[in-house]
Parts: structure tokens; sequence; C-alpha cells
């Protein structure tokens, strides 16, 4: 953890002695409409996703389906969570809700941020096990795990969250996550790292491993064709860069903006370039329907008109494409 400190620390040192001017109508003019669009997107987006699971999959609920609608629970209260923030910029971020509001804000934002993060990993592992290991997957995974796995992610992520319940409050009329801590920033960035590494890093790994694993079998199985391959490295290669563009930058740039401002050098582009990388943390919400889309057959095929033809343009992805892979690893 240390090294991944003084690496952050010398990206910041390094960008801040960029000689950059100041915009400080950017958070209040471009943020507002960008959570708005997103707010409406994702709980539009979300809550039909959600219904058509529950009610299209009920007669297939496997333990894709599980981690999938603990996933679309979680990006519903995620983007619950923007009408705040939406005022708090228009606002340029004068908080006018009070403090036990603004702890509440930032402990939920943070918690749904890291469970939606949790429940991409497990569906990653979940695909990997039942495309890589298929007997094993039929076998012994049944629904009750993902149950289980999905309570220990909930609790396991709130528990990693919840001293922001502590650290967060009002600071100067703004909702600040570090209000309480004024005189302890070797706390604050030691609890940003820790959420960085624990939140973002080992979830990436771990999600690229098994997307890694699965396209490293399907590749190497003379009895898929060479359509389903391309499928399956599409919807993979999609899930990866959502990843990225998603998370990866927005964990960076906190980091290194947290540390320069704490020395006293301050750098107006990177602190409104972590504010984007807020918001495309928050587009990720909107574009996860668009995978269920892709991987449920039912969903697909109440959200696209030409049903009769999505039915032959299947993306086999997740327990259907398992029972297909099995079914011709036995040829």
């Amino acid at each position: 953890m240390k090294f991944v400190r003084r690496l952050l620390w010398r990206l910041g040192k390094m960008v801040g002695n960029w000689n950059w001017s100041c915009n400080s109508t950017f958070q209040k003019e471009v943020l507002p409409p960008i959570y708005g669009v997103e707010m409406c997107v994702a709980l539009v987006g979300n809550i039909l996703a959600l219904w058509l699971l529950v009610t299209k999959e009920r007669k297939n609920w496997h333990t894709g389906v599980v981690f999938s609608c603990n996933l679309v629970i979680s990006d519903i209260f995620y983007a619950l969570t923007l009408p705040l923030l939406i005022d708090n910029y228009s606002r340029g971020r004068q908080w006018i809700f009070g403090d036990t509001v603004c702890k509440i804000e930032r402990f939920l934002f943070t918690c749904n941020l890291y469970v939606s993060i949790y429940f991409i990993m497990c569906i990653s592992v979940n695909r990997y096990l039942a495309i890589v290991h298929p007997f094993f997957t039929r076998k012994h995974i049944r629904p009750k795990h993902a149950k289980i796995i999905s309570v220990f992610v909930w609790i396991f992520v709130a528990s990693i969250s919840s001293p922001l319940l502590y650290f967060s409050g009002l600071n100067k009329e703004r909702c600040s996550l570090f209000a309480n801590l004024d005189n302890k920033s070797s706390l604050k960035s030691t609890y940003r790292v820790f959420m960085g590494v624990i939140g973002c890093f080992v979830p990436f790994v771990v999600t690229f491993a098994s997307y890694f694993g699965v396209l490293w079998v399907v590749f190497k199985n003379a009895n898929i064709t060479s359509l389903e391959k391309k499928k399956v490295a599409l919807i993979v290669g999609l899930v990866c860069v959502l990843y990225t563009v998603s998370f990866v930058p927005y964990h960076i740039l906190q980091i290194v903006n947290f540390e320069l401002r704490e020395k006293g050098k301050p750098n107006c582009y990177l602190r409104n370039g972590f504010q984007v990388s807020k918001a495309l943390a928050c587009l990720n919400m909107c574009l996860h329907p668009i995978l269920y889309m892709a991987v449920f057959d039912s969903i697909r095929a109440v959200c696209c008109r030409r049903s009769s033809n999505v039915s032959n343009v299947q993306i086999t992805v997740g327990e259907n494409f398992s029972k297909n892979f099995e079914l011709k690893s036995r040829d």
C-alpha cells in the first residue's frame, strides 16, 4: 500500500507542476445536467431491467440472474443519491440539507458505487465458472450460493464504507468526505488508498482475470464457431472497457487530487477532471441495462422489436452459454 501511495504521489506532483488556469463555474454549469441525464436514464433502464428479470427470468432463476438483480438494485439506489448532488453542484457546492443528510448521502453514494463494482466482479467470476468449469458449476453451484454471496457483498461493502458516517459532514457549508478529520491527513490518505485498493483494484484484477480465462478457453475450443467466439469477445470487451473507463480514473484522480490539495498545491484542471470522473462512474449504471439485454434472451426479446430475428443472434454468455459449451465439449 505504501508503494501505491508513493507512486500516486509522484504522479500528482508531476501534474501539480503544470500551470493551468481555473474555471470556477465548471462544476456548477457542467455537472448538474450530466447527473440529471444519467439519473433519468439509469432509473428508467434499471427499473425496466429489474421488472423484466423478476417477471421473465423467474422460471430460469440461476446464479447469473441473482447477481444481476443485486446489481440492478444497487444501480437504482445509486441513481437515487444523484438528486442531492445535482442540487449541491447547482448551488455552487453549498449544502442546504444538514449534517445528517450529508453523512447519509456520502455513505450511500460510496456504498452503492463499490457494491456495483463487486457485483460486476461476481458476475464475471460466475461466467468464468459456467464456461470454463461447466460440469462443476451445474453440479455444485446453486442460486442459494449466489444469494449468500450477495448478502455478504452488501454487508462487506457497507462495513468498509461505514467510516464515512463519522468522517463526512459539513465543512464551511460544504458536504465534505472528511469534515471531522481536519488534522489527520494521514488517516484520510490511508482510507482513500484502502478503498481504492480493496474497492476497485482487487475486483478489477479478479474481473479481468476471469474474462481472460473465459476468452482463453473459448478461443482454444475448436467446437465453438467463429461467430460465437466473436460474440463472447464482444461482451467481454465491452465489460472490460466499461469497467476501466468508469472506475479506474475516478480512483486515481481522487487520490492524486487529495494529495495535491493536502500539500497546498491544488490543480483546478485535475480537480475538474476528478469531478468528471465521478460522472463517468455514474455513467456505468446507465449502460448496465444494455449488457442485460445482450445476456438475457427474455430482456432482449422485449426490448428489441424484431424478436424473431433476435432469437437467431443469441449471445452465448453465462448459464445458457455454459450448457452449449458443455455439450460441445463432449463431442
